[in-house]
């Protein structure tokens, strides 16, 4: 550890006390939480290929064991007990909240002699929270439960637990993690990254080591996992994902424009696609680098290489299996990014020049973020009011409702970013049990259906044409 480390606010080679102050940090960080998810909280939205989480129909997830891994999530849909969708959504929120309260706690070691700042936890928590892939992959809150849960366990793990011990628990919770949510893993990396007290380059190298094998792990494990029980050694990918795999060097090269989409989608999102927002951001992490390069080098140091080495990773699924990641799926990127600027504000808060309004940037980011997330729930509003008008007013037509109308031509359905028409179908199931079949995406099946009762082979069956659009 350098003499400039040493010297720096909240870094000390001490072992964490017990008094470390997550629960208060995390009690701010869940009302700031709760706060920007205020329009989603009473009726959430949920997204089409989340339903069978929230209804515990295995069966219905059972494909995404082969094409995505997802064994825990499976084992999760086994539960046998259905809880409301609104609980569901609170306990992943508060879950959330937990995890950003205790990267915060991580990233702030107590100094001997002094606590650590509190308020620097505290805006480092918050500005993890408002992380905009986050509030994105919230939609598929019934699902991901149980993986958020590991990962905020090995986290608080991190805070309490000294690294020797904590890192030893690296390889279990990464395996399991992996098959919650493929990335959840590089949470872990970032965790013990946070949480490391004598940092070195031996040290570095080590922890990277035993990330990258514990990581490999993973993969085959679930590789076999999938081969024990599907027959297939491998992950192959669903059709709809219309990917094309490399098969040498010039494949790699092709999907090199899927890359640059990949990143270009990141960027924007996180930014809620406000140009003045990127510079924000883009200025913020470059002046955050250069002040910790010069006063913490070797935390930069470890801040850089975790990131890195994740976004690599997440590079090499890019170009391999050619695909786009979606910007939902880099809430790590946001956490290194989130901790880069929110240490280099506390450090820089303690000295006496002028540099130190840059501590207005994270605040900025903070509030920007959390009244552009409360503006993204509450334009899922319109689509959750209309559905529900429409379960509500076609509850007592027999089963099966034949819907007329492109369900995704609806101007809420398009205001809420509906991913497939499905979703109306699976809407109206949670909320008064009525099937329905969507003639437009099933003609032939919705023409059988008449012809039978045409034909008096079946009831008659109850017709609902959607409204167009005005």
């Amino acid at each position: 550890m350098s003499a400039a480390d040493a010297s720096l606010p909240g870094w000390s080679a001490a072992p964490r006390t017990a008094a470390a102050p997550l629960l208060p940090v995390f009690a701010i960080a869940l009302v700031g939480t709760l706060a920007f998810s205020l329009p989603n909280l009473a009726d959430p939205m949920i997204r089409f290929d989340d339903y069978p989480a929230l209804l515990a129909r295995a069966d219905w997830f059972w494909e995404k064991t082969l094409h995505e891994g997802r064994w825990v999530n499976w084992l999760w849909h086994l539960r046998g007990v259905v809880t409301p969708a609104w609980l569901n959504f609170a306990v992943y929120q508060a879950l959330w909240a937990l995890l950003a309260a205790a990267l915060a706690v991580a990233a702030f070691p107590s100094e001997r002699g002094r606590a650590a700042p509190v308020g620097g936890m505290v805006l480092l928590a918050l500005l993890i929270a408002v992380a905009p892939p986050a509030s994105m992959i919230a939609l598929w809150f019934n699902t991901l439960i149980p993986g958020l849960a590991l990962v905020a366990l090995y986290a608080v793990l991190g805070c309490r637990m000294a690294p020797r011990h904590h890192r030893a628990l690296l390889p279990v919770f990464t395996v399991v993690t992996f098959m919650a949510y493929t990335t959840y893993p590089l949470i872990l990396l970032a965790v013990c990254l946070f949480a490391t007290r004598k940092r070195s380059l031996r040290d570095l190298a080590g922890l990277l080591a035993l990330f990258t094998a514990s990581f490999a792990a993973a993969v085959l494990a679930t590789y076999a996992l999938n081969w024990q029980v599907h027959g297939i050694f491998g992950v192959p990918l669903a059709d709809w994902r219309q990917a094309a795999p490399a098969t040498g060097l010039s494949g790699l090269v092709d999907n090199l424009p899927l890359l640059g989409a990949t990143f270009r989608s990141l960027v924007m999102a996180s930014s809620f696609g406000i140009y003045p927002l990127v510079v924000l951001q883009a200025t913020a992490f470059v002046i955050a680098t250069l002040y910790l390069a010069r006063h913490a080098p070797k935390e930069a140091l470890y801040l850089h290489a975790g990131l890195f080495l994740s976004l690599a990773l997440c590079a090499v699924q890019v170009l391999k299996l050619g695909v786009e990641v979606p910007p939902r799926s880099f809430v790590f990127a946001w956490i290194f990014h989130a901790v880069l600027v929110g240490r280099a504000a506390v450090f820089v808060r303690s000295g006496k020049d002028a540099s130190r309004l840059f501590v207005a940037v994270p605040v900025a980011i903070v509030a920007l973020c959390m009244a552009l997330t409360f503006q993204r729930f509450a334009d899922f509003r319109p689509w959750q009011a209309e559905t529900r008008a429409f379960a509500e007013a076609h509850a007592h037509l027999p089963d099966p409702l034949l819907v007329k109308g492109d369900v995704m031509a609806l101007e809420t359905a398009r205001r809420a970013s509906v991913q497939h028409a499905i979703a109306l179908s699976f809407r109206v199931l949670a909320l008064n049990g009525q099937r329905m079949v969507l003639c437009d995406r099933e003609a032939q099946r919705c023409a059988r259906l008449e012809a039978e009762a045409a034909e008096g082979r079946r009831p008659p069956l109850s017709l609902v044409a959607l409204a167009p659009v005005q």
